[in-house]
């Protein structure tokens, strides 16, 4: 997953509300959006899944038969590291993907406890994920690079590919889009937010962020929606709840020319 805008409390009829990117290679095998088989009766998970190593990027869980009860969300990004985006050679460290279905059905007790004894098994990441309790809507965004926790509260928040304090231009263009729409308190457009998050505009060389791997892909990274040669924006996803009860999950999908490959949508109720 490479960027993620959430809106918290802000609009009245949608508590939670997030647009989210997956930038991967486009070699990595990847099943879309579906309901996963229900390996543990208590939980149902709709999600992608990466082939490859087995795990998701982002997902929603909730107990099948009752969701009235709640979801569980949890998303997940990858910190960038000098060179990590031009060597995607496989290492001995465990798949990151893995912590997010673990965050959903709880088959680990995931804490900010558990991730700083736990965390330097993996690559850096941010993970997104909701408290312990299901009837606690809270969300943490654990930075495993800086081994801090951050609960996110009421407002806009933009996550992305660096530290959590971090502001790229992509990042800022994106919460501001989120904000300019949801405070206008309308009727929720899918086709706007997904038009925020299939934006290719690049930033000016002179605000770019330095992580390490030159020039030319901070430049291609840049933009919130990517699109190159060997690596570029797989999916988005939506995904709100409804003041009323239920929520609404949107996927669509792209091909390696960034052009639509299939749309998905789930309405949870």
């Amino acid at each position: 997953m490479c960027i993620l805008f959430l809106a918290i409390n802000q609009h009245p009829d949608h508590p939670l509300i997030v647009c989210a990117n997956r930038d991967e290679f486009y070699q990595r095998p990847t099943q879309s959006m579906h309901r996963w088989p229900a390996n543990d009766v208590r939980w149902q998970i709709t999600a992608g899944k990466d082939i490859q190593a087995g795990g998701t990027w982002l997902g929603v869980a909730h107990e099948p038969g009752n969701i009235a009860k709640g979801f569980r969300f949890s998303g997940l990004t990858n910190i960038r590291e000098r060179l990590a985006i031009a060597n995607n050679s496989s290492n001995e460290m465990r798949s990151r993907g893995e912590l997010v279905t673990a965050a959903l059905t709880k088959s680990i007790d995931i804490d900010e406890d558990w991730l700083l004894i736990n965390s330097r098994q993996y690559n850096p990441f941010n993970l997104i994920y909701q408290s312990k309790d299901m009837s606690d809507p809270t969300l943490f965004c654990f930075n495993a690079r800086q081994q801090q926790q951050q609960r996110l509260g009421d407002g806009f928040h933009a996550i992305c590919n660096g530290n959590l304090n971090d502001k790229w231009p992509k990042m800022a263009k994106g919460e501001k889009a989120l904000e300019a729409i949801v405070k206008r308190h309308l009727p929720l457009d899918p086709v706007a937010l997904f038009n925020i998050m299939q934006d290719r505009s690049q930033a000016p060389d002179e605000l770019l962020p330095d992580t390490g791997i030159g020039i030319e892909w901070e430049r291609r990274l840049s933009s919130i929606f990517i699109q190159s040669k060997d690596y570029g924006t797989r999916s988005t996803t939506l995904f709100f709840t409804h003041k009323s009860g239920g929520a609404s999950l949107y996927e669509v999908t792209y091909d390696e020319q960034g052009k639509q490959q299939s749309q998905q949508k789930y309405t949870l109720t």
